[in-house]
């Protein structure tokens, strides 16, 4: 087999050539790769136009979908209108019987679902396993949740009446998903609205359709009845997909998960129906490093914070501020660390670190790595495309004493840039970590409990991580503030942004006996 040398910073690496090699996964269970939209629980193949779902390591296509008209979103909204009359009457142990199934059949098929995040997101298969099991959790999470919908009994000042408060349902609701977490993005909004008894149409990212689809298969298999789960397809049509579910009146709440603009505009078009919004949006993450810090630990969970999905998340850490007295060793270890990557299509074996998305993506590192060196940064590890793997391929870069005015200080990279500013005080890098219109998640490393608890209590953040960089889990609500969105997921919190809170007031009672 031919090979070609590829250079990952410091150290040579050989590849089998990506576009000799036609990458096609083995699939234990086929039935899981769908080509069809899933309405009312059947399989829709609309005639007429379709789109191309594509490998980002090879540029292979992998699948052809229905871009389907958007009549079909009409369609999957009154199918899951329909299906709400019943399914919110379901008792609490049915709904978490059927969410236990769906995380017991995620389980049992994880390697085949982690094939199908590899082969069309790009990510290495073991961290593409890993998203799966990670996705699945939230289906145990709210199967064990959905029996823990509490109200409460208020005590009014008229004797002869009685107050109570019940969680009910909110109704119909819209998911939009990105492509960087094309499974455990739907889980984390489903499956609260499952639990609570809500019913979902989603429009999944035409870049990674099928996750959605597969999660559609099994959730049939589950048990869930018809018209409860519901996957309409589009790529040429998004935004109008995106406005009928703003606009429909049957549809009670939205949730997405994307960038803060496409946020505000779907906040706009939601407004006509006073929907009930969760929003996730952009980030722009400071992971500050001081000198007391264990250095060794806070590279290593720089590393898996930094480059998870190859910096393609919205929690990865964007502006990395360094205390000055360590930052040339902080930076020094890190890039010895980068450079021991193994970068590759995400389905070979071996393989550390995957693609980007496409070649915008590469194209935004590229120009923020240019304004930050023409501001005075320097190149610690000089990254770059390898066009010898593939167009979306690009090795890490590491710029050390990057100046506050560059724009990854402003802007989220969502990319393999390493941006590392120097500080000298708490009260200084505080003031940089806060200088921003986004607040989603932050991190703090030291070895003082006074330190990190004064900065994580100023950072102005949902979600402050101390000592760790990867913090994700089912029991946790994850969610931001200011112009990171609003609403939790996740956590005993997660199944109340599903929910509505109804009081109901008795009157005319007797007098107590």
């Amino acid at each position: 087999m031919l090979s070609i040398p590829v250079f990952v910073g410091f150290h040579p690496i050989t590849f089998p050539n990506p576009r000799m090699t036609s990458i096609r996964p083995h699939f234990d269970n086929p039935e899981l790769i769908r080509d069809a939209a899933f309405v009312n629980g059947e399989w829709v193949r609309s005639s007429g136009s379709t789109f191309e779902v594509t490998d980002p390591a090879t540029g292979q296509v992998i699948a052809k979908l229905p871009d389907q008209p958007v009549a079909v979103v009409d369609e999957a909204i009154e199918a899951a209108s329909n299906a709400f009359k019943s399914y919110r009457k379901t008792t609490t142990r049915q709904r978490s019987a059927w969410l236990r199934n769906l995380f017991n059949l995620m389980t049992e098929n994880a390697q085949d679902l982690g094939k199908i995040v590899s082969w069309e997101n790009g990510k290495p298969l073991a961290e593409a396993v890993g998203e799966v099991k990670y996705a699945a959790s939230y289906f145990e999470w709210f199967a064990e949740e959905a029996p823990r919908v509490y109200g409460t009994v208020i005590q009014p000042a008229n004797p002869s009446n009685r107050v109570f408060t019940e969680r009910v349902p909110v109704g119909v609701c819209g998911i939009v998903c990105p492509w960087n977490f094309p499974s455990a993005m739907i889980t984390r909004k489903a499956a609260p609205a499952f639990a609570a008894g809500c019913t979902v149409v989603l429009k999944p990212d035409s870049q990674t359709p099928l996750s959605a689809l597969a999660l559609a298969y099994l959730a049939q298999k589950a048990g869930f009845p018809p018209g409860v789960f519901n996957v309409v397809l589009s790529h040429t049509k998004t935004p109008e997909f995106g406005l009928k579910l703003c606009k429909s009146p049957k549809i009670r709440k939205v949730s997405f998960t994307g960038s803060t603009a496409v946020g505000k505009i779907l906040m706009q078009q939601s407004a006509s129906t006073l929907k009930k919004l969760s929003m996730e949006l952009g980030g722009n993450a400071p992971f500050i490093v001081f000198e007391d810090a264990d250095l060794d630990a806070a590279v290593a969970q720089a590393l898996a914070c930094k480059f998870r999905g190859m910096g393609q998340t919205c929690v990865c850490a964007n502006r990395l501020y360094v205390q000055r007295t360590v930052m040339d060793k902080f930076s020094a270890k890190l890039a010895n660390e980068v450079s021991k990557f193994v970068i590759g299509p995400g389905l070979q074996d071996n393989v550390t670190h995957g693609p980007l998305i496409n070649a915008k993506a590469i194209q935004k590192v590229e120009e923020h790595v240019q304004d930050a060196t023409e501001k005075g940064a320097k190149v610690v590890l000089a990254g770059g495309r390898l066009p010898e793997l593939g167009d979306n391929f690009y090795a890490p870069t590491i710029l050390s004493n990057v100046p506050s005015n560059a724009r990854v200080n402003s802007e989220e990279t969502f990319g393999p840039l390493c941006a590392i500013t120097a500080f000298d005080t708490a009260e200084e890098v505080v003031k940089y970590a806060n200088d921003t219109e986004l607040g989603l998640a932050s991190y703090v490393f030291s070895k003082n409990i006074d330190t990190v608890y004064t900065v994580a209590e100023a950072l102005e953040a949902g979600m402050v991580s101390c000592n760790t960089g990867l913090f994700s889990e089912a029991s946790i609500p994850f969610g931001g503030v200011k112009e990171s969105g609003f609403g939790r997921e996740g956590s005993l919190h997660g199944i109340e942004d599903y929910t509505v809170l109804k009081t109901i007031t008795i009157g005319g009672l007797p007098e107590r006996l």
